[in-house]
């Protein structure tokens, strides 16, 4: 493979650069991308030949899937189902943006990405030549360019050093997000259950999702299981008639408080509703911060 890269902060070499990051990607081959986060190592995301190149490249297996990039909101709606309301709320706000929004894939769709669990995680990245390149190629699978566990690329030259020659063209465009700041993942939103989850917390915080979005958990769901366990005296009566079985009338006691002995059976059930929400799909997408530009 002949590697070649390109300083696309040169209008020429943007230009150039673009053309043979496109006919790399048709020709199933693998790309580094700037984003507005870090650097991304890039495939067509309907080729499993090449995502099976690019996971390859980064040294990784079928159980990380890599998220897909989309060129605008509209494509959303051809690669995703089921899309609550909520989730196309903060779609709307934040694409582009470093907000990822995991939703059940369309069934009909031929691609491979990996063990997704029939999901697919999507973004609109806020990068005027990521968004060029997607423009001109459709939906590509893109991954952090590095090697697995190792730190994020800022700069394709940092990118270059780890992936070598298993990329067939690398676009600089500089310093992602800037030069000598921290690179910052972007924030992970699982939409597949009955209420929206944030499984990774990134560039937006679960305080401004939740702002929008009330419902929207964390990624811990303790707090929801704890609740019932906050509020004591509603065990302590239902323990009162035993705690006295030589009273002369036990039985009326228990009679007269079926209002007592009703909440703590409903407090009971309510973790179990908060373990029921699907989140299985949250699991296997929100992969560590170096897994996802």
């Amino acid at each position: 493979m002949t590697t070649t890269s390109y300083n696309c902060t040169n209008d020429d070499q943007r230009v150039e650069g673009l053309a043979h990051a496109q006919k790399a990607i048709a020709a199933k081959q693998v790309i580094v991308m700037p984003t507005d986060t870090v650097y991304g190592i890039a495939a067509d995301a309907f080729s499993p030949q090449a995502v099976a190149t690019l996971l390859a490249a980064k040294g990784r297996g079928r159980n990380m899937p890599p998220p897909v990039l989309i060129p605008r909101i509209g494509t959303m709606e051809g690669l995703a189902t089921d899309i609550p309301d909520d989730a196309r709320k903060l779609a709307e706000k934040y694409w582009p943006g470093p907000l990822t929004i995991i939703f059940h894939a369309q069934p009909s769709l031929t691609w491979d990405l990996g063990e997704t669990v029939g999901t697919v995680a999507l973004r609109v990245p806020d990068d005027q030549l990521a968004l060029d390149l997607l423009t001109a190629t459709g939906p590509l699978a893109v991954s952090s360019a590095n090697r697995t566990g190792q730190p994020a690329a800022q700069t394709a030259s940092e990118a270059r050093e780890q992936l070598a020659e298993s990329v067939e063209v690398y676009l600089e465009g500089g310093f992602r997000p800037l030069e000598g700041t921290e690179p910052v993942p972007s924030t992970i939103v699982d939409a597949t259950g009955l209420r929206l989850r944030v499984v990774r917390e990134g560039a937006i915080s679960l305080a401004a999702i939740q702002r929008m979005v009330p419902s929207a958990l964390g990624n811990d769901p303790e707090p929801e299981m704890w609740e019932p366990a906050a509020e004591p005296e509603t065990a302590e009566p239902a323990e009162t008639p035993v705690a006295e079985p030589e009273t002369a009338e036990p039985a009326e006691t228990r009679v007269a408080e079926p209002e007592t002995a009703e909440p703590a059976e409903t407090r009971v059930a309510e973790p179990e509703t908060a373990v029921a929400e699907p989140e299985p799909a949250a699991k296997d997408q929100s992969a560590p911060a170096e897994s996802q530009p």
